[in-house]
């Protein structure tokens, strides 16, 4: 019986070692888990730390460089004086110049070869400069000898923002040394069905401020070139009809007249008479198309 004990007592002692060798092994499996998992939230921790430090860095790289886009930002500029500020209130910032006929139409010829068409684009460059002095972009209907049509002239100014259109003419049968200036004639105002106004009375919307615009340059070739009319003209004007935009023609000397070299000295008087009544009318645009008037 003793040795049943004994060998009893000894059973439940390596028995009990066994759990203990057990638990300690499960209590290191514990431990080496706890471990990693502290190890692994703070990896996580760091990870979302440095998530909202690595978004950050775009967007103010983003805002610098939409400032710096902005022009006049890094000059310092006030917004009322950018670029995009001036087109919405100073309202008129383009001037369609159409240099009339070219390519085969020569339009008006006088003494020793003078052709119209040929002088025109002369007397267009340097409008041109006088134009883009006073701040206004220019586009041409013509840059060579070549001829647009009348419907092709007014797409080029009808495609414009903010502009006006002034067609250069040497005169057949005008006075030497004078400059006059025309507007369409009275248009009856005809829409069709669906409420668009058709394409040869695309002036008639804008009579009224093509006259303000001619009664201007007039005034201003008056004073520069005496015998001029004090006021702009009415004429059937077929290039000014389907023009959708404040229009005038200009029509200069005559091209019968004893020296070219009279119509080319004439050229930067009338390019800087018609710049100078360009930005006396600029005002004007500006209160028709706050106030409704300009389609």
């Amino acid at each position: 019986m003793t040795a049943t004990r004994i060998a009893r007592r000894e059973l439940v002692a390596g028995f009990a070692m066994l759990l203990d060798v057990g638990n300690s092994k499960r209590l290191r499996f514990l431990i080496i888990s706890g471990m990693t998992s502290l190890l692994f939230a703070g990896a996580v921790m760091a990870l979302v730390l440095q998530i909202p430090s690595q978004t950050q860095r775009p967007v103010a790289a983003s805002a610098s460089s939409s400032t710096s886009a902005v022009p006049g930002a890094q000059s310092g500029t006030p917004a009322g004086s950018l670029p995009g500020a001036q087109a919405t209130q100073g309202g008129l910032s383009v001037v369609a110049l159409d240099p009339a006929h070219g390519g085969t139409d020569l339009g008006a010829r006088g003494t020793g070869g003078i052709q119209e068409s040929e002088i025109v684009m002369e007397f267009a460059a340097q409008m041109r400069r006088a134009l883009e002095q006073q701040g206004f972009q220019v586009v041409q209907t013509r840059q060579g000898n070549d001829n647009p049509s009348f419907d092709d002239r007014s797409a080029i100014a009808n495609a414009q923002r903010g502009a006006i259109f002034i067609s250069l003419h040497i005169s057949s049968t005008g006075v030497p040394g004078t400059v006059r200036v025309y507007v369409n004639a009275d248009l009856p105002t005809v829409t069709t069905a669906n409420g668009l106004i058709p394409w040869d009375r695309a002036q008639a919307p804008f009579l009224g401020l093509s006259r303000k615009l001619g009664d201007l340059v007039q005034g201003m070739l008056t004073q520069q070139f005496k015998g001029s009319p004090d006021t702009a003209q009415t004429a059937a004007i077929r290039q000014l009809r389907t023009t959708a935009a404040p229009a005038i023609a200009v029509e200069v000397s005559s091209v019968v007249v004893n020296d070219r070299a009279d119509l080319d000295h004439m050229a930067p008087g009338v390019a800087d008479a018609v710049a100078r009544g360009v930005v006396a009318f600029k005002p004007s645009y500006v209160m028709a198309s706050t106030g409704g008037a300009l389609p």
